[in-house]
């Protein structure tokens, strides 16, 4: 049976496209940290819409978790036609005011996950008719932040690196789509430990979770590579390719101090 597979699946974006998917009749496998949230989410959502769920507990800071994701999905059988890398969190502040292992923890997340669980699943998501990765990068993938600089780096990551996998699989039937919200209603900004300044301006640029999510799942099955919701987050985009690094650089920078 052909499953939707989602990171960070248990609150915020990654829950907002669990739900999507099932809404659209997509039996879904949800991973993340929280064991209680996932199977209250993966039994609500069965139970809702009429699919099959199924969830794994899993800290994708630790290495070797991407394995263990695979091997329990061959073990029970699940045939994986997206693959939804959503799992991802932010630091703010000075580079140095974070121990090293923070940011490399995040690293692991952000893009070593993501990139070992596309070329684990890879092989399998060839094999089918149509299949699909989403990855989710952010809007501050497309310029430096300083404050926020090796979370920026590693969105950038995510972006260039679907861009390019995008081509690899052109002739083949696996698309790769890449997502980069903009501020968006969850959970991000506690974590991140953003400061007032930048609570403030991110809560009036607010997206809600279920129109990122309908918005990235109408785009990955329309086979689109790149996508930015929202109008704001758009012309953030422009105006970062369009201006100079350093006055976009210094604006970013300005909201996180």
């Amino acid at each position: 049976m052909p499953y939707a597979l989602v990171t960070g699946a248990s609150k915020g974006i990654g829950l907002a496209i669990a739900e999507d998917l099932a809404r659209r009749q997509f039996d879904v496998l949800l991973v993340a940290r929280s064991a209680s949230l996932l199977h209250e989410n993966a039994n609500r959502l069965a139970r809702t819409y009429n699919i099959k769920t199924a969830c794994l507990a899993m800290d994708l800071a630790t290495p070797g978790s991407t394995r263990r994701v695979f091997d329990w999905c061959q073990q029970e059988g699940y045939v994986v036609t997206m693959l939804v890398n959503n799992a991802g969190y932010g630091l703010s502040g000075p580079f140095d005011s974070h121990p090293l292992p923070e940011h490399t923890d995040m690293m692991q997340v952000n893009m070593t996950t993501l990139v070992e669980l596309c070329h684990l699943f890879l092989a399998q998501l060839r094999q089918q008719p149509r299949a699909y990765i989403l990855n989710i990068a952010s809007s501050t993938a497309y310029q430096a932040i300083p404050r926020l600089s090796l979370y920026s780096a590693s969105k950038s990551f995510v972006l260039q690196f679907s861009r390019g996998l995008a081509h690899e699989l052109k002739k083949t039937s696996v698309s790769v789509t890449c997502v980069s919200p903009g501020a968006t209603e969850t959970g991000f900004i506690d974590r991140a430990q953003i400061g007032e300044k930048g609570r403030k301006a991110a809560e009036r640029v607010y997206m809600q979770p279920a129109d990122v999510a309908r918005q990235a799942i109408d785009a990955t099955l329309a086979g689109r590579l790149e996508l930015v919701p929202g109008l704001l987050n758009k012309v953030g985009k422009f105006m970062a390719w369009l201006m100079p690094k350093s006055i976009v650089e210094k604006a970013a920078g300005s909201i996180y101090e």
